[in-house]
């Protein structure tokens, strides 16, 4: 797959104000550009809007990993103030971490978080920049995590966040990711089980976000840029799920494009799905040919991002810049709280 595309190709003016900052108070009362990917028309209803495009039949494809509090805010003994983020679990207490300030957290420094409940110590700097941390506590990691740790939320989001759980999708419970799979934020427990009795199948997989999702692309040519690895799983379930729904001629559709990179890196080249797990740097941009894929919900992404080249893969570059310039001029909300697009 060869594309002579740029990645100013995949520009598009985003005035600052319409990054949402907050999440809406009800999930699904955000607004839903529905885009016909064939024609490239488009209308503007509301996320629960989206029982009405959904057939029996069809399977919703859910990431359900849930987002680590990795932001752990702390001080050194002489009283600096220190930040780590957690960014990957290398076993017996120990992870690889970015560090603030960098040039204060040399090898043997100790950090020490709300009132000494839990302790680290920097081990070594990696060849990145970021450190080795080993952490010292009583019980349980997550649920020291869980008292003194805070959402890393992405940088364009400047608010505090009042409710750690808005930045969890109701069906999270895989813990492990940097940052949330964010089109799943709009459903609620009520949409689902509506979408249930519709007779939509709903299926899960698991793909932990990276930090890395929120990399820029810094090359000219799209085909010179490497993507970072995420580790994802298809269960045997949802194997069963998703093959059922092909043989009986439903839609896939994924709900973010997490869950699209995990099944088009797990499907087999004839579409069937066969359960399993792997470290995933799949990078999908226009050429690529879906194997998995029918339908995409999907929030709207940053200018020349990979998600917004993967989306484009899907429906058509200039169908998705025409989407983003009328969610523009209708004052949409954008990013990670903004609001979403049915692609079908």
């Amino acid at each position: 797959m060869v594309s002579h595309l740029k990645t100013e190709d995949f520009w598009y003016a985003l005035p600052e104000e319409l990054i949402a900052q907050t999440p809406l108070e009800k999930r699904d009362s955000s607004r839903l550009l529905v885009l016909d990917r064939e024609t490239g028309k488009t209308c503007h209803k509301h996320f629960y809007d989206i029982l009405d495009y959904l057939q029996p039949g069809d399977c919703l494809v859910m990431n359900d990993s849930r987002v680590l509090p990795a932001r752990l805010l702390g001080k050194r003994p002489s009283g600096g103030a220190v930040e780590l983020l957690l960014l990957r679990d290398m076993g017996n207490k120990k992870w690889e971490c970015l560090a603030k300030p960098g040039r204060k957290l040399q090898p043997g420094q100790e950090v020490i978080f709300g009132n000494g409940e839990l302790t680290a110590t920097i081990l070594e700097v990696l060849a990145d920049g970021n450190r080795l941390v080993e952490f010292h506590f009583e019980g349980i990691f997550l649920e020291v995590l869980e008292r003194l740790g805070k959402m890393p939320l992405p940088p364009y989001i400047k608010a505090q966040l009042e409710d750690q759980e808005r930045y969890q999708t109701v069906y999270s419970r895989e813990v492990g990711s940097a940052a949330a799979p964010t089109a799943g934020l709009h459903f609620t427990q009520e949409l689902l089980d509506k979408l249930k009795v519709k007779g939509v199948c709903l299926a899960f997989v698991t793909l932990h976000v990276g930090l890395g999702t929120f990399r820029p692309v810094k090359v000219e040519n799209i085909n010179d840029h490497h993507m970072h690895s995420e580790l994802c799983i298809l269960p045997e379930e949802t194997a069963d799920i998703l093959n059922k729904t092909r043989k009986t001629g439903g839609r896939i559709i994924c709900v973010g494009t997490t869950s699209c990179r995990t099944l088009e890196s797990l499907a087999s080249d004839d579409g069937t799905f066969v359960p399993g797990s792997k470290w995933t740097d799949i990078f999908i941009y226009p050429g690529y040919a879906f194997r998995a894929m029918d339908g995409l919900i999907t929030n709207f992404h940053l200018p020349e991002s990979t998600l917004v080249m993967l989306v484009s893969a899907f429906a058509g570059r200039e169908n998705v810049l025409q989407a983003y310039s009328e969610a523009v001029q209708e004052k949409y909300r954008f990013f990670s709280f903004g609001d979403a697009m049915l692609i079908i």
